[in-house]
């Protein structure tokens, strides 16, 4: 053999193993001992629960699938039979489910499989498991069910007025003259004993005539008679006296303040003449002074006559004036569909003025070893509250609950609960969509998917999240006997008997 045909094959041989390098399959790579490895399925390392039957660009993220090979596996994942797949979804689009793999209509990616693994044990389908990785990622966290006291605080406005028991009217019982005026416009202050008017009176001259005849007579009859006409006209005592102790009648009847106050109305003016009945003036006191709030109509039985009050003035910053609940007024306001309170405030120094606005917190009565968990762990959907009990660090259940007083950042539960359990406490409405997915809160039947030799489509019904409501047997729009045709993955919404093999690429359980 001649050097040129010995350079040949040399050059064949090594073009025949690079080759053979080249041509290796891409599931397989040799480890060091010259073994070829096996790769099972490849996945996105940031989403590891979705597996792929080949290499390639991960749907999810900006990166390359990652092989996993069957010498990295568990022993008793290869032991254990080829997982289920009960149908396929697009995880943007969870409600719509499709039976076999393939594309999404929605969008573009590939579909991704829900095995039957990842579904509820019997017996447990109000409840779904979503993978601890991805319950960590998610940022959930639990609270402890626990009994404590709760003391329900309102806020609310309110506005500082006069304290209507304190009012009074001062009025003529005579006719005749104003002559002389002690107060002359309305807002002044009065002392008591303070003279509001003096009033000329023909009637109450005469009656003081006779009354001095009576006392001259030294009849007892005649003089208590003509006593008691004059103290119903309205002449004080301290001017009988005077008029007894002078012998003489005076022209003018006073009129004195009996507490102190300020003038709320001013009905005459000097040298008005005035009729019997006629109101002069109308006092109201300051020593005590109401506080007027209003409660919403949901939250007005949760306040009592007693119950504590405190409020703060933006007038007076820095100062907080204590009180009691007087009184709840009975009727509610149709305008505003609130229920009106009032609180006595002392006021002895006079620094609350009618009108005033004041932010005013209430106390309820405390409750003692009330059921409660965090506010943010109900759910409220309008329709029911909800609670996502944690049975494990993978496994959640929604329940109903029946909610009480809420006190800060606890709110009372009355029923649906029980002291110790664990609840999610944040994270509920990311957790929501694995809870539309398996449609747990509807208690719906294990899914049924039956692939005939022509691949006919049969789904079963979307499920619901936590703010939608139930499915009820009878619904003219649910059915357990015939499952309807599921969307194809190659058309929006539509069922048609496509090529078996159309949509298959991509995905395998």
């Amino acid at each position: 053999m001649n050097r040129s045909t010995v350079i040949g094959l040399a050059a064949v041989a090594v073009t025949a193993a690079a080759a053979a390098v080249l041509l290796l399959p891409h599931g397989s790579e040799t480890g060091a001992a010259g073994t070829e490895r096996e790769a099972l399925y490849w996945y996105d390392p940031m989403v590891p629960d979705q597996r792929f039957d080949k290499p390639g660009k991960s749907p999810f993220m900006d990166m390359q699938l990652v092989p996993k090979y069957a010498d990295e596996a568990p022993a008793a994942t290869t032991a254990t039979a080829e997982r289920e797949a009960l149908y396929w979804y697009d995880p943007m689009v969870p409600d719509q489910r499709f039976d076999k793999p393939g594309k999404s209509p929605f969008m573009d990616m590939d579909l991704v499989p829900k095995y039957a693994d990842e579904a509820a044990p019997q017996g447990e389908d109000s409840g779904f498991r979503i993978d601890p990785r991805v319950v960590q990622n998610l940022g959930v966290r639990l609270a402890t069910v626990e009994r404590a006291s709760l003391q329900q605080s309102l806020l609310a406005a309110g506005v500082i007025a006069v304290d209507e028991h304190g009012i009074e009217a001062v009025q003529s019982r005579a006719a005749g003259w104003v002559e002389q005026l002690g107060v002359k416009a309305v807002g002044d202050p009065v002392r008591r004993g303070a003279l509001l008017a003096a009033i000329y009176s023909p009637d109450l001259y005469a009656a003081q005539a006779e009354y001095l005849l009576a006392l001259r007579s030294g009849d007892a009859g005649l003089k208590d008679a003509a006593h008691a006409r004059l103290a119903l006209y309205g002449v004080g005592e301290a001017q009988l006296r005077r008029i007894a102790a002078s012998g003489r009648a005076e022209r003018r009847i006073e009129h004195y303040a009996a507490h102190d106050g300020y003038v709320m109305e001013l009905g005459v003016r000097s040298g008005a003449m005035v009729a019997p009945g006629m109101s002069l003036f109308m006092l109201a006191s300051l020593d005590t002074v109401w506080l007027n709030a209003e409660l919403p109509e949901t939250q007005g039985a949760a306040i009592q006559p007693g119950d504590a009050a405190s409020a703060t003035i933006a007038a007076l910053p820095g100062q907080r004036f204590g009180g009691k609940v007087e009184y709840v007024y009975p009727e509610l306001s149709g305008a505003t569909r609130t229920v009106k309170l009032r609180i006595a405030l002392p006021n002895r120094d006079a620094r609350l003025r009618p009108g005033m606005y004041a932010s005013v917190r209430l106390d309820g009565a405390p409750r003692a070893e009330a059921l409660t968990v965090p506010t943010e762990a109900v759910i409220r959907t309008g329709i029911r509250s909800v609670v996502l009990v944690a049975e494990d660090e993978a496994r959640f259940r929604p329940v109903a609950v029946r909610t009480g007083v809420e006190a800060g950042d606890r709110i009372e539960v009355l029923e649906g609960l029980e002291e110790g359990q664990q609840v999610v406490a944040s994270g509920q409405f990311l957790i929501d969509s694995e809870a539309s997915l398996r449609g747990a809160l509807d208690r719906l039947a294990p899914i049924e998917i039956e692939a005939s030799h022509e691949h006919e489509l049969k789904p079963s019904p979307p499920g619901r999240g936590l703010g939608e409501g139930l499915s009820q047997p009878g619904d003219a729009t649910s059915s357990d006997s015939a499952p309807h045709p599921l969307p194809s993955p190659g058309g929006r919404g539509e069922t048609s008997e496509a090529d078996p093999h159309a949509g298959h690429e991509g995905h395998t359980p």
